[in-house]
């Protein structure tokens, strides 16, 4: 039998590999849809628009449920089993994804991808942040974050290597399915396992029925609303809004935009694992990372680099560095909360965070159609509004490095 030394860097692998294969379908999707749609006889460009919203939010629907349940269910059948059952249904629906023939499959598949995608990054953090040492377990985090955010470049690499879309996600479908061999050496968290019998554990009500819990619980939620500001406006929207309002001279290319953005996603999430661990501080990484991120948020509306496409990929890539705290804000969510809702807390933070997206982007759009603010004024408003929650609800939590995980929540 394997060491538990050797269990936990497979379990690391797994969780890497898993995370890798998570961002490659969730960003896929927003490589191949114009391609995808087109090919089910879409060919009204205003129509396709309003299916490419239609299905986003099918999709982070899919996220905000499976997130809730895939988050009980690690508390109530193990974090094992919720990581490989999670991987399972989004490689599935992978597979399927290739066979969609109208817009009623076509959102009925990305439900079921959001559903399985939710519980992959929960479950991954809280098996690695349980099975290691307490001072240790942030570099087990950051390569789980630091490896997986590059799935989104393999995702757009793929998609421009193949013809066909339906291969693209036929990749993915087996990538995940290959995982599932991997799940013989890898073990359930001992922490977990100590806990098995109680009678409280996965309880989602619990968050609710203490004031600080569910403060600390909201507070975890509003640190993570930068990475998706950048992530869901200012790069999903740069041919659609920024383009115009930032007068760029050339067409821009929202996959390679996205690929830019996570590379420093990746980067970031490297640095920032390293730095939280020489510094011993998560929470004080985090809030540099807020103030950078202000910083080229700000950088990207005035324009400045907008006469040359190197330049604009050039601050993408810097946006996603400074949105590279995502491994830390979703350790530090994991920290907070006791053995009993832990899986619970790691797996609906993220996915919340995620379906925060919708409600930033429409505020986003609502903003826009005032003449007054336009593109660049609304964005402005919508990025002071998530970064300013970002930052307090950083002060408001306790520093969570080093912190002893054994203990349930009453």
């Amino acid at each position: 039998m394997a060491s538990e030394k050797t269990q936990t860097w497979l379990l690391i692998l797994v969780a890497s590999l898993g995370y890798f294969v998570d961002i490659y379908d969730l960003i896929l999707f927003q490589v191949v849809k114009e391609a995808s749609l087109i090919d089910l006889g879409i060919t009204d460009e205003l129509l396709r628009k309003s299916h490419k919203i239609a299905l986003f939010n099918w999709q982070m629907s899919g996220m905000l449920v499976g997130g809730l349940i895939w988050g009980i269910l690690g508390d109530k059948l193990g974090r094992l089993k919720t990581l490989f059952g999670s991987i399972l249904l989004y490689s599935l629906a992978n597979i399927a994804n290739a066979y969609v023939w109208d817009i009623p499959s076509y959102a009925a598949v990305r439900f079921l991808a959001g559903l399985g995608l939710a519980g992959e990054l929960g479950a991954g953090i809280t098996l690695i942040s349980e099975v290691m040492h307490k001072d240790k377990r942030g570099y087990g985090t950051m390569i789980m974050v630091t490896f997986g955010a590059l799935g989104a470049v393999f995702a757009y690499l793929v998609a421009e290597s193949f013809s066909s879309w339906k291969s693209a996600y036929w990749v993915g479908g087996i990538m995940g399915l290959a995982l599932l061999a991997l799940r013989l050496g890898t073990m359930e968290s001992k922490l977990f396992n100590a806990i098995k019998h109680e009678k409280n554990r996965g309880n989602f009500f619990l968050l609710f029925k203490s004031k600080s819990r569910l403060f600390t619980y909201l507070a975890c939620i509003g640190m993570g609303l930068p990475v998706w500001y950048v992530v869901g406006v200012l790069i999903a929207l740069i041919d659609s809004h920024f383009s115009k309002a930032l007068h760029f001279p050339f067409p821009i290319q929202v996959g390679k935009a996205i690929m830019f953005v996570y590379i420093g996603l990746s980067v970031g999430d490297l640095l920032a694992g390293l730095l939280s661990q020489w510094f011993k501080t998560r929470l004080k990484v985090v809030l540099a990372y807020l103030i950078f991120s202000a910083l080229m948020s700000a950088l990207y509306l005035s324009g400045y680099f907008a006469q040359h496409s190197n330049l604009i990929y050039g601050i993408s890539l810097l946006l996603g560095i400074s949105t590279g705290y995502w491994a830390l804000f979703v350790t530090v969510s994991a920290e907070q909360f006791g053995t009993n809702i832990r899986s619970t807390v790691a797996n609906t933070v993220p996915n919340f965070v995620r379906g925060a997206v919708v409600p930033i982007t429409l505020l986003f759009k609502y903003l826009a159609e005032i003449p007054q603010l336009g593109p660049i004024g609304s964005a402005s408003i919508v990025g002071l509004i998530c970064i300013g929650i970002a930052i307090i609800s950083t002060l408001y939590l306790k520093e969570s490095f080093g912190k002893d995980l054994n203990f349930s929540e009453n």
